[in-house]
């Protein structure tokens, strides 16, 4: 699969070197704010006409000055000069509201779409992928890396923009106003501000090394605390105690380096950038001295000076934020990229077709793509006939579970082909093929809100009444009935205030719901105590009448009356027959199974 497994520690981020290309393909990801392109292109013109605005605030300060000492270039007085300044001060909060809430409805929107799409592609995308992916990983795609893209939409991109055209409009400011002092501030300030910048970026560095030298002596407390049993079973608590205490050792000595570098930092900061600082304002000051240039003019200069240096060390920030948005990007472009299997665009609904479950394995060969060297199914070939039920028994590791998820489509044959009504389940459309299908697994996922939510994930648009026939026909719903809010029980995560013949008797009534041509049942009573038992499989045999059936059993009572059972080792099937035909055979592999389990 295109995805690259991440094998950097847990908090490590390679940053990507911003190319041309690298941001030409960044730029890809704004297609999600096109549909919103207005209100993004009248944000950024606010934008503009906003750090335009800003940059009056320093020459109406200097100007207040000069017109206090009567050195004003205009005949203006200081009430006009505040009467300016309220109404700058006005347009300048307008125009800033207008521009956040125009950027805000962009990055909402946009990330929203972002978050859809990447959902809807994740849900499309094959077993494989999953396979070759950490859950953590996805999960982190799906909220830190659109989280950095969310902050590049809404904040980094539209300051990155201001800095720059504060930088520029102040350095022609500068030139205008003071061309002698911008001279001597553009030979010594920004060389200390990049300077700071690079400063602070390996100090950053020493204080990540910092936490993450600290997230791994944590990671030791946790595995003792979580293996306690084990380390003092083998007696290992002085050894444990070394090992933490190295690892705090390491977290010390390098928590001193980064103290080191902080110190030298703050000498930096204090003896050079504030000393660039001081030598522009004592050169201005002589110029004051000498008549060539007003008190005021020498403080709009330092103010502008200032928001200068801000800029410069803001535009450093926004790179780094930037680098990290490219880098998320990139990845999230990796998911959009894969090919899903199914077409999940909201609205599309696949042409539903009906099966009558007359499946054929024909000489299956079948490897899994991350164990290409080891083929489990091996030649393998039978038939099912519609409405039949067939049991596969085998130890484990035989092959069962890989037969039903070739069924089901999850991975794709090496050799040979399966078949259902004739034609090969490839070139039957994913959703189609799968919608006449239910399973129910050994052991039943449920999802967290309420039982009727439940039992409706197998046919999302059936009404109550069919919800309830369901339920009964599955033995369910004297127990759902008995619940106050009935259907509208919650059932906990992952159905944990459930029992687990409930549960079992929750997604048989989902598959009755359902209506499927061919029915799966995966070790469905394995887990189960007697009770339970008994009802799940009277549940179970009225869900099975009239349809094909497919059950993975290791309880072999659960399977005497099937029209056939497959006893399956090492990818072939070794035997097959009846329960009866099965137990006349005194070496064969089923009659030993079942001499293990009940007298025969």
């Amino acid at each position: 699969m295109g995805m690259r497994r991440r094998n950097k520690e847990a908090g490590e981020e390679t940053r990507p070197k911003l190319s041309r290309e690298k941001l030409r393909e960044a730029a890809g990801i704004f297609r999600f704010i096109r549909p919103y392109r207005w209100p993004f292109i009248f944000g950024l013109v606010l934008l503009f006409i906003s750090s335009l605005v800003f940059m009056i605030f320093p020459y109406l300060s200097g100007l207040m000055v000069d017109v206090a000492q009567g050195n004003a270039e205009m005949d203006i007085s200081l009430g006009d000069v505040g009467w300016v300044l309220l109404a700058v001060l006005i347009v300048q909060g307008v125009v800033s509201y207008s521009r956040i809430l125009l950027f805000a409805i962009v990055s909402e929107k946009g990330i929203a779409d972002v978050r859809k799409a990447l959902y809807q592609k994740l849900v499309s995308l094959p077993i494989l992928f999953f396979e070759q992916s950490r859950v953590g990983e996805l999960v982190s795609r799906l909220t830190s890396d659109v989280e950095k893209l969310y902050s590049a939409f809404s904040i980094t991109l539209a300051e990155f923009i201001r800095q720059i055209i504060i930088l520029v409009a102040g350095i022609g400011f500068l030139a205008f106003r003071a061309p002698r002092l911008s001279l001597i501030m553009l030979g010594t300030f920004p060389v200390i501000v990049i300077g700071a910048m690079f400063f602070g970026r390996f100090i950053r560095r020493l204080s990540k090394s910092r936490q993450e030298e600290l997230a791994q002596s944590n990671t030791i407390l946790n595995e003792t605390i979580q293996a306690i049993q084990a380390v003092k079973a083998f007696t290992n608590e002085i050894f444990e105690a070394l090992r933490y205490g190295k690892s705090i050792d390491q977290v010390v000595r390098i928590a001193l380096r980064y103290a080191r570098w902080r110190a030298l930092f703050s000498v930096f900061i204090v003896t050079f950038l504030f000393g660039a600082l001081f030598f522009i304002i004592w050169r201005g000051a002589m110029m004051v001295e000498s008549g060539e240039m007003t008190a005021g003019q020498l403080i709009e200069f330092v103010v502008y000076t200032g928001i200068l240096g801000g800029a410069i060390a803001g535009l450093g920030n926004f790179y780094t934020e930037i680098l990290g948005a490219v880098g998320a990007t990139e990845r999230i472009r990796e998911i959009l990229r894969e090919e899903g299997e199914v077409n999940t665009t909201p609205g599309h609904k696949a042409e539903r077709i009906t099966l009558d479950g007359n499946i054929r394995y024909e000489n299956v060969h079948f490897s899994y793509p991350t164990r290409k060297d080891m083929e489990v199914l091996k030649g393998l070939s039978f038939q099912v006939n519609s409405g039949q039920k067939v049991a596969l028994v085998g130890t484990s590791g035989s092959g069962k579970s890989t037969i039903i998820q070739l069924l089901l489509k999850f991975y794709k044959v090496d050799e040979g082909d399966i078949r259902v009504n004739g034609n090969s389940i490839y070139d039957i459309d994913t959703t189609a093929f799968r919608q006449n299908i239910a399973i129910v697994p050994q052991e039943v996922i449920l999802f967290g809100g309420t039982i009727g939510e439940n039992i409706l994930y197998g046919k999302p648009d059936a009404t109550e009444e069919e919800v309830i026939e369901a339920a009964r026909k599955a033995n369910a719903w004297d127990f759902i009935h008995s619940f106050p809010e009935g259907l509208e029980t919650i059932v906990g995560e992952r159905g944990v205030k459930l029992s687990g013949g409930q549960r079992q008797r929750i997604a048989i009534a989902r598959a009755i719901l359902k209506d499927p041509a061919i029915l799966i049942l995966d070790e469905a009573t394995s887990s189960l105590d007697a009770e339970s038992e008994k009802v799940v499989q009277d549940a179970l045999n009225k869900l099975m009448e009239g349809r094909t059936s497919i059950i993975i059993a290791h309880r072999l009572a659960t399977i005497r009356d099937v029209d056939c059972i497959y006893v399956i080792d090492k990818g072939r099937i070794i035997e097959q027959g009846t329960h009866d035909e099965l137990s006349l055979i005194e070496d064969g592999m089923y009659n030993s199974l079942a001499k293990l389990q009940f007298e025969l």
